[in-house]
């Protein structure tokens, strides 16, 4: 398997209020996570760093022994627990009022993997062709998509296009949407901040990762550079992990 890891504080922004990380457990399993945060000053990224260092820190001893719902109730657990350390920090520091974050994260072992997140950064698969979306923005736009009130177009320039409805840290219980996935040779699997998706278009993002002349680290780099050539309105965060032959670790 190989991963490749970019994050991008934009043209914009003044900080890059995203962090993430992807790296193999001891245990012989790839673990990813992509946390979008957001409040006042520096507020954002304390919320996305605490979340990002809650997560690995439990994700350290995960192996290829554990069965597929303890890797599900795992990913459950160390999002759940991120949120009380995000929260419980905002409730005590009266700067971090209000602050929270995305959450996306990944748990892959050799033949199935297990998606956990919350807001609208996103999880995408490849295979064979066909670029999916695995996660379900949780945002007022995405509601009212899906009650047919706007459509998907009048979504992505609406005025309240990023309000969610559900963040890590921002109350002290939250809903963890998490789910397995197929994962065979040749998958490729986009971890993402709305940095990106906001900027790059799906048609983009499959010319990207088709591309023959790019490995995996120059896809990565071109997924951030489209995001920056269309505006670079957010800081934008990409990871992927490919089911490749070899084991090695894109640096």
């Amino acid at each position: 398997m190989r991963i490749a890891y970019r994050s991008d504080i934009g043209r914009i922004r003044l900080v890059n209020e995203d962090r993430g990380f992807a790296e193999f457990t001891d245990g012989g399993l790839a673990v990813a996570i992509v946390a979008d945060g957001m409040g006042g000053h520096k507020a954002g990224e304390v919320a996305s760093q605490l979340a990002v260092d809650t997560f690995r820190e439990a994700l350290q001893g995960a192996t290829a022994a554990l069965s597929l719902d303890e890797r599900k109730l795992l990913i459950r657990q160390a999002i759940l627990q991120a949120n009380e350390v995000v929260f419980d920090m905002a409730s005590r520091n009266d700067q971090y009022h209000n602050m929270g974050t995305t959450v996306v994260a990944a748990l892959l072992h050799e033949q199935n993997g297990v998606i956990g997140h919350i807001g609208d950064s996103r999880a995408y698969k490849w295979r064979e062709g066909v670029l999916s979306q695995l996660t379900e923005d949780h945002t007022l736009v995405n509601e009212l998509v899906k009650s047919g009130q706007i459509t998907l177009e009048e979504a992505a320039y609406h005025p309240r296009r990023n309000v969610m409805t559900r963040a890590l840290g921002t109350d002290a219980e939250v809903e963890v949407d998490v789910r397995d996935v197929t994962w065979l040779p040749g998958d490729m699997l986009l971890l993402c901040s709305d940095g990106l998706t906001n900027m790059v278009s799906e048609q983009e993002i499959i010319e990207t990762i088709v591309s023959v002349e790019l490995d995996l680290e120059g896809k990565a780099d071109r997924l951030v550079q489209l995001a920056l050539q269309a505006g670079g309105d957010d800081n934008i965060t990409v990871v992927l992990l490919h089911h490749a032959d070899d084991t090695g670790l894109e640096e």
